[in-house]
């Protein structure tokens, strides 16, 4: 049985930091639905790579590097995706990054890094795409908050203060922007899989996360597909301002052993 609220048809999808992991298994899942989706980074094979993925499911695209650090960069994509596709109507801000150190041996440069990537990156992406969609009255703002945005995780304080921050960010912007038409949600993924996280997941730290999450596993990047082409649709046309977490209940979990 189809479900009309959930289709994506006719939508046009920019994905930043939506060419490897979690951004990658997005970009899929908004192609599934229907939307033309541009994915993009800073690194030109992988927006090549990931075009070829959104071509292969019948879907246009743009190959078009961009860096959510450069506010330029920024600009011109939006430049070429209103030139090809007239309007954006899905903002998916994916780009992210981390490093695990204890606290009183991060340095000011990693600091900043990682807040000027994962939190000012989040602004930096709304505030360059969502002037059309204000102009429009339609958008759809889906921005990658963490189980850290709502706990404390050991060693990674520069992390879990950005994803806090992206988690606020989401309400204020909701505020600010939901009478204008444009909702802005969050997901926040539990314990996936990737590429960047095998020898994490592998450690001891990565036992931990598994006893503490009560579905036994951890998540496979598809699994958030549904949650974010839902935040995008119109199924979601009253939902404003939540961050919907796909955790396998781990924030719901108490003592599991």
């Amino acid at each position: 049985m189809s479900f009309p609220g959930l289709s994506l048809e006719g939508r046009t999808a920019v994905v930043l930091g939506g060419t490897s992991g979690i951004g990658l298994a997005l970009t899929k899942g908004l192609a599934d639905a229907g939307a033309d989706v541009i994915s993009t980074s800073r690194r030109s094979e992988q927006v090549e790579q990931a075009a070829a993925e959104i071509e292969s499911r019948g879907r246009k695209t743009l190959r078009v590097p961009s860096d959510v650090m450069q506010r330029a960069s920024l600009q011109e994509l939006l430049k070429q995706v209103l030139d090809r596709f007239g309007k954006v109507d899905v903002l998916v801000n994916c780009a992210g990054r981390t490093k695990r150190v204890p606290t009183l041996e991060m340095t000011d440069e990693d600091w900043s890094a990682i807040l000027e990537t994962n939190l000012t990156g989040t602004l930096r992406g709304c505030q360059v795409f969502a002037p059309p969609m204000l102009e429009r009255g339609y958008g759809r703002i889906v921005n990658i908050a963490s189980l850290a945005s709502f706990v404390g995780l050991l060693d990674v304080a520069a992390y879990t203060a950005s994803k806090s921050g992206v988690a606020g960010l989401t309400r204020a912007l909701a505020v600010e922007w939901g009478p204008k038409g444009v909702n802005v949600n969050a997901i926040a993924p539990g314990v996936f899989r990737t590429a960047l996280n095998t020898a994490l997941l592998d450690s001891p730290r990565g036992k931990e996360l598994l006893a503490r999450t009560p579905l036994g596993r951890y998540g496979k990047v598809e699994e958030l597909q549904g949650a974010c082409v839902f935040l995008a649709s119109e199924s979601a046309s009253f939902v404003n301002g939540e961050v919907l977490t796909v955790d396998g209940g781990f924030l719901a979990s108490g003592v599991n052993q």
